[in-house]
């Protein structure tokens, strides 16, 4: 893969940009997850190790995170905050990836492979030998896996955001009905009894996850649903067992501390969301 023409230089003076996660896990991103300086507009792109641009919110970034370290991997791969490319919409990050996305994984050598479940991918062929395999052990389950990941990408990530961002009633409405579909969907899917393709956790389970953490901590604070789970037995018992996972639970809660600073910024209230809720009762926003 060709070298970018302006990423990142490490031989930049520029203020490093640290990845912050939730509380319990700052200090292990202030001691090995420093991000490389940002580099001067035109300048090479160089890092040391492959290195994560992400942010701690960032769900598709999440199932990374949840691969590095559920395979042990945190001295091969930094994390790094977009702000060490200059930010989002940055030429540098542009470059990275034209599609303006997180999150991006920057390799020595001047490669770049964005989109969440490639750089997954990559990571488990690449680290084989590492750690837990985050494959299942036939190919049946490993088609539950692969399917699982297939359906969020393409069915929930297009609509998540009827959750949290700024829609017309009617819109957000209709978006929230098809993801109560597409939880049924995956409730069908699951094979269990622990994770979404049996017994050993996979990839699948790094892609679903956290886009649950947004389900169970806003549905209920926002849209008064009593129970993400209800009626939804087999992802019940999924989602307890990924609690217990404590890789799982240490990316549950830095997705939860970007949530909890939304929330303290009154996200909901100043995008309209709570006052439409409360004005449109017309509308179905409960479930089930």
């Amino acid at each position: 893969m060709a070298a970018p023409s302006s990423l990142l230089q490490r031989t930049a003076r520029a203020p490093a940009a640290p990845f912050r996660g939730a509380p319990a896990a700052r200090g292990a991103a202030r001691a090995g997850r420093a991000a490389p300086p940002r580099a001067a507009a035109g300048a090479a792109f160089s890092v040391d190790k492959p290195t994560l641009i992400d942010v701690p919110v960032s769900n598709h970034g999440a199932r990374v995170r949840h691969i590095i370290y559920a395979k042990g991997l945190e001295g091969e791969i930094d994390i790094a905050s977009p702000a060490a490319l200059g930010g989002l919409g940055s030429a540098e990050y542009q470059a990275a990836n034209p599609q303006g996305k997180m999150p991006v994984l920057l390799l020595p050598g001047g490669g770049v492979l964005p989109e969440s479940e490639v750089i997954a991918q990559y990571l488990i062929d690449r680290w084989a030998g590492t750690g837990p395999a985050m494959t299942a052990a036939t190919p049946e389950l490993r088609a539950v896996a692969a399917l699982a990941a297939r359906l969020h990408d393409q069915y929930i990530t297009p609509i998540q955001a009827c959750m949290y961002r700024k829609q017309e009633p009617v819109e957000r409405a209709a978006l929230l009905a098809a993801l109560v579909k597409q939880l049924d969907v995956l409730e069908g899917l699951c094979v269990g009894p622990n994770y979404i393709a049996g017994d050993a956790i996979t990839a699948g389970d790094s892609a679903l996850f956290p886009t649950f953490v947004f389900c169970t901590y806003i549905l209920p604070r926002y849209f008064g649903w009593p129970d993400v789970f209800a009626g939804r037995p087999k992802l019940a018992a999924w989602w307890a067992a990924l609690q217990r996972d404590p890789h799982a639970k240490r990316v549950m809660d830095e997705v939860a501390g970007g949530l909890e600073g939304w929330s303290a910024k009154g996200r909901w209230e100043e995008l309209g969301i709570t006052q439409q809720l409360r004005e449109h009762p017309e509308l179905k926003w409960v479930y089930p």
